[in-house]
């Protein structure tokens, strides 16, 4: 009989969140709150990702957000993106105050992230599956211009079920493209259910080696390990790069994690806000 995917996920020990990860985490729950709606299983899972990104990684000017030289963050799976708008107010790209009118409708900061309204985002995404052929463009774009500037493209297990995916990671191997980093936030459940019931995605590794891209596997959730591999990129002359990030939907929020039920919410009960916060409280 093949083990549940989801209880196995459940059984595997933890890590504790640190206090920056646990605040950055509240402040997508401010924002969860105010809006009365949002992907919280999947915003969760990709904090670390992006606060790494944000923190120690990425060249940017929050002052100028369209620097010619800056690095390219793109968030592909869209609906995660209250997590990246909770480094963008962090970070001063914006008032944090904001946040707390997410998705209401005097509000610049949507559902899916969008270019030319939010400082600092760097594509309007979530029709899943594009963010990638963009990211080709953008670090093609890059090279043309003699810029070193590099291109991260960051997106959902669930989405490289999409065809357009592997077109963008064909032809970003045949134009060598090194300055291109492709990220998956691999944590193993779409919005239905298991990745490994709904369209397995193993062998993931092989399959993004079998791509021409040099290929690492990290602990998604490991501050230290994401830094030491995303500061790496490009990892190999000539070959763009592909970092599996293994996560938990729902991080930190422990009555939520692993549970497709999380993948969006809307109109939480009162009690579930305190829970909410409660879940992440400084230790």
């Amino acid at each position: 009989m093949t083990a549940d995917p989801i209880a196995l996920a459940r059984s595997l020990p933890a890590a504790p969140l640190d206090a920056r990860s646990r605040y950055l985490r509240r402040l997508t729950v401010d924002a969860l709150i105010g809006g009365e709606r949002g992907h919280i299983g999947s915003t969760m899972s990709l904090i670390e990702i992006l606060r790494v990104l944000y923190d120690s990684v990425l060249n940017y000017r929050a002052d100028e957000p369209d620097w010619a030289e800056r690095d390219r963050c793109v968030l592909s799976k869209g609906h995660g993106c209250l997590a990246l708008y909770a480094l963008l107010a962090d970070k001063g790209f914006f008032d944090p105050a904001a946040l707390t009118d997410f998705c209401r409708h005097h509000s610049f900061l949507g559902g899916h992230p969008e270019r030319g309204k939010i400082p600092g985002v760097e594509a309007s995404t979530g029709a899943l599956g594009h963010g990638l052929s963009l990211g080709v463009g953008m670090a093609l774009a890059q090279r043309m211009r003699g810029r070193s500037a590099r291109v991260f493209v960051v997106m959902g297990d669930g989405e490289i079920n999409e065809g357009s995916v592997w077109e963008a990671a064909m032809n970003a191997a045949k134009h060598r493209l090194d300055n291109l980093v492709a990220i998956v936030d691999y944590n193993k459940i779409q919005s239905a259910g298991a990745t490994a019931v709904i369209q397995d995605l193993e062998p993931l590794g092989d399959k993004w080696r079998a791509f021409g891209f040099e290929t690492q596997e990290v602990d998604g959730h490991d501050i230290t390990a994401l830094e030491q591999v995303f500061s790496a990129a490009p990892s190999a002359d000539g070959k763009p790069t592909a970092v599996i990030c293994h996560t938990v939907k729902g991080k930190g929020i422990p009555f939520a994690e692993h549970d497709p039920s999380w993948h969006h919410k809307s109109k939480l009960p009162v009690d579930v806000h305190a829970d909410l916060y409660a879940a992440l409280e400084d230790n």
